[in-house]
């Protein structure tokens, strides 16, 4: 299987729909940075030049540092999934900052008159000229409903549809040259899984029905608040959400332990619940995508925000992790490797399964740990996982290689980066007691029909549970 399946039609087919042109200009707009990069690390390869990673990561990560586009996105992911790219260069595109310079107000109208007709601007009582914030694919501004509501509404840039084939095309060139340097690292499947959560961030009517789902999973909840969507008021291109008032997580970082760790259950709520009960987690857990709201000068909960990047899991898949777990906390080597072999792992040797297990048990420590304590000592949070990956894969170059299942390509980016944001909070609590509170009443038939009957509520599809494909680690 090639790294990025070129024949892929993107959606939706409309005049933005992946068009020649455009890919070739995004062509040489973005190969400098990436093929460029690329070819000296094939070079030096093939005649045994000396490698000065360290300068080419500095390169690459300055020729992407202003794009918009998916390129930035791409980035962002790979320097965050254990094993993707060289650690020099995962450590310098894990700097990259996601703000872009916004589009002028001439595209706001024209992308808007595309999206809600002509008279697009009778349909706001107030719509601000200036986005409010920029990112890689869209840009947000701040509207006002004839309800009196304020909104947000997320524009997305021109032409992403052929910018996705385009740089995902580019990148594919540097995982391939990774791939020949390290032949332990298969980065296929990692390459495929970005495409196909990258075609879904760029559909904002998926989003907005990701949205619905977590708004139905927390209903009531007193600890997360989740944005209403306005239907009459979004498309594929434009999604117009309830305006979420809040203060950024970082600004809590003096505040006392106990609000600290308030915030922190709330975040651990937010990603391990609706995974336990109903397959599904927030596949992009950074700063930026929460807000804190408070209640009597307190921190009390945080607005979830961004659900461009949900991943959603059959329940079997739900029961292997809660079964590893299980198997971890008891030593029970027969329930451990059940649970590899309900994922799909196939022919595992002992040696094998002891090495996955180190990642196991990183990723599991502080749940099978009875006490208060931080998520990990003496760790900065960009530095969270590395070792353990590092030792995982030196062992497998023995070892190996062992197939993974693609669902792990997110379920591990996303816990390394909530480890992270509890390292930013220095949160301290007990995370054994809170997981365990999470998954007491696990049940497959009953999370199963729960799924099925949320997600046909949310207009979401039920994921398939195997048969994406697999990466070769």
């Amino acid at each position: 299987m090639s790294d990025i399946d070129e024949t892929r039609p993107p959606a939706p087919r409309d005049e933005e729909a992946n068009r020649f042109s455009r890919r070739m200009r995004r062509y040489a707009q973005v190969s400098t940075g990436v093929s460029g990069t690329a070819a000296r690390l094939a070079g030096n390869a093939l005649f045994g030049f000396s490698l000065d990673r360290d300068k080419n990561a500095q390169q690459l990560a300055k020729a992407l540092g202003g794009m918009k586009g998916p390129i930035m996105k791409v980035a962002q992911l790979l320097s965050t999934i254990p094993d993707a790219l060289p650690p020099e260069y995962a450590a310098e595109l894990s700097q990259l900052q996601s703000q872009a310079p916004p589009m002028g107000w001439p595209f706001v109208k024209r992308r808007m008159a595309a999206e809600l007709g002509p008279d697009w601007q009778e349909r706001f009582a107030e719509f601000s000229r200036e986005a409010v914030a920029s990112a890689s694919l869209g840009q947000v501004h701040k509207a006002r409903s004839h309800e009196g509501e304020a909104l947000a509404c997320k524009l997305q840039y021109p032409d992403m549809q052929s910018y996705v084939q385009a740089d995902l095309n580019q990148f594919r060139w540097l995982l391939r040259i990774h791939k020949q340097m390290d032949p332990a690292i298969d980065t296929s499947e990692i390459a495929a899984e970005l495409e196909a959560r990258l075609y879904e961030e760029l559909d904002y009517d998926l989003e907005a029905r990701h949205t619905k789902l977590y708004g139905l999973i927390f209903d009531g909840d007193d600890l997360i608040e989740v944005p209403k969507v306005y239907d009459s008021l979004t498309t594929k291109r434009l999604l117009s959400l309830s305006w979420m008032q809040g203060t950024p997580l970082m600004h809590y970082k003096a505040h006392p332990q106990e609000d600290r760790n308030q915030m922190a259950r709330a975040m651990f709520r937010a990603w391990w619940y609706p995974f336990s009960h109903y397959g599904a987690i927030h596949g992009d857990p950074h700063l930026g995508n929460y807000t804190i709201f408070e209640q009597d000068g307190r921190p009390a909960g945080i607005n979830l925000l961004d659900y461009g990047c949900i991943r959603t899991f059959a329940p079997r898949f739900v029961e292997g992790v809660i079964n590893l777990y299980r198997g971890l906390l008891h030593d029970d080597r027969d329930l451990i490797v059940h649970a590899y072999e309900t994922w799909g792992f196939v022919g595992l040797s002992y040696e094998v399964i002891e090495i996955l297990n180190i990642w196991a048990r990183f990723i599991y420590g502080p749940l099978l740990d009875d006490r208060t304590r931080r998520i990990a000592e003496g760790v900065s949070p960009g530095q969270y996982g590395r070792r353990e990956a590092f030792t995982v894969h030196k062992a497998l170059q023995e070892k190996g290689p062992v197939r993974v299942p693609r669902e792990f390509v997110f379920m591990d980016r996303a816990a390394i980066g909530l480890g992270g944001v509890f390292l930013h909070l220095d949160a301290e609590m007990n995370f054994h007691r809170l997981f365990n509170e999470t998954i007491q009443d696990f049940d497959i038939d009953e999370v199963g029909a729960r799924q099925k009957e949320t997600f046909e509520q949310a207009g979401v599809p039920l994921p398939v549970h195997g048969g994406e494909g697999t990466m070769v680690v």
